[in-house]
């Protein structure tokens, strides 16, 4: 009975994880890839890329990843389509990029697309299923002027959640300095709610004595809620002590798209990483305090 308590302290407290079904992948190829437990999907990582019809570009113009309910049934989050469609699950992008003397925009995906070329891992070990998708950041001729490794790991259970989804990428220009702009409504990495989003229950919350993030550099994390169909699901969007500094958060819209953006100029022979993590949770989010001590431990 005792050890019973202690495992449900630990477990409250995020420090242990419940025991869960074995992970695995499940590739669509050529479409998406799944992270399935026990048959149930609780990730899809949308990596078509299609040129066939005009509609079929706009639907895969670039990778991004979906989150699935506990059921494991349908999305939570955004795909093609919407309000504001090039908004989509956990994806990244800057509106403008300059390089070799051009300005791309890799957010509203005009003039060229983000393609994923291969995966370069796919791993499943200790109750963590990782993998690595390369994808190539294409100018106007197909022709790319920035390599990325993309990498998700994801885990069931950890420090509370239903899903703790880490999100770390390598990004290398191809022939030249890359300068990555933009502004905090269009760049960076962002977690975009379904477009069914009930709007008027949608709330924000950040560590303590910040009440809004205009203004506010380098947070910790950020955190909000949302509502679908009468559901309500929390996510944390940690930042990492490693990410750029000067790092502004946009997080305030009622449709719920809220993410991290910095500016950063990535010269020549060189890359950028970027570590940010993803806990997600059904029913309101934990506390200030609760959130701060899954930050720390998770930053470690």
């Amino acid at each position: 009975m005792i050890g019973m308590k202690i495992f449900t302290f630990l477990l409250s407290a995020g420090l242990v994880a419940p025991v869960f079904g074995g992970l695995e992948f499940q590739d669509t190829e050529g479409k998406h890839l799944d992270v399935v437990s026990d048959g149930k999907v609780l990730v899809r990582y949308m990596y078509e890329h299609d040129t066939s019809t005009k509609e079929k570009h706009h639907e895969t113009y670039k990778p991004y990843l979906h989150v699935f309910d506990a059921e494991g049934k349908k999305p939570i989050t955004k795909g093609a389509g919407g309000e504001f469609t090039h908004h989509r699950g956990i994806f990244i992008g800057w509106s403008k990029i300059e390089f070799g003397g051009k300005r791309y925009d890799r957010w509203h995906m005009t003039g060229g697309d983000i393609v994923h070329q291969k995966f370069s891992k796919k791993e499943v070990k200790d109750g963590v299923a990782t993998f690595t998708s390369v994808t190539h950041w294409m100018d106007g001729e197909e022709k790319g002027f920035l390599e990325e490794e993309r990498t998700f790991s994801v885990t069931e259970g950890k420090f509370g959640g239903r899903l703790m989804i880490d999100f770390q990428t390598k990004l290398t220009p191809v022939g030249g300095e890359v300068f990555l702009k933009g502004d905090p409504e269009h760049a960076g990495v962002q977690y975009r709610p379904a477009n069914e989003v009930d709007k008027k229950k949608t709330k924000y919350l950040f560590p303590n004595g910040v009440t809004k993030v205009k203004g506010v550099k380098d947070l910790s994390w950020a955190a909000e809620n949302y509502t679908l169909e009468g559901k309500e699901y929390g996510v944390v969007h940690m930042n990492a002590l490693t990410n750029p500094k000067g790092t502004v958060h946009s997080a305030y819209r009622d449709y719920g798209r809220f993410g991290a953006f910095f500016e950063k100029e990535i010269k020549k022979g060189e890359s950028l990483e970027l570590n940010y993590g993803f806990l997600i949770l059904d029913g309101e989010l934990p506390s200030v305090e609760k959130i701060d001590g899954v930050w720390k431990e998770w930053g470690r």
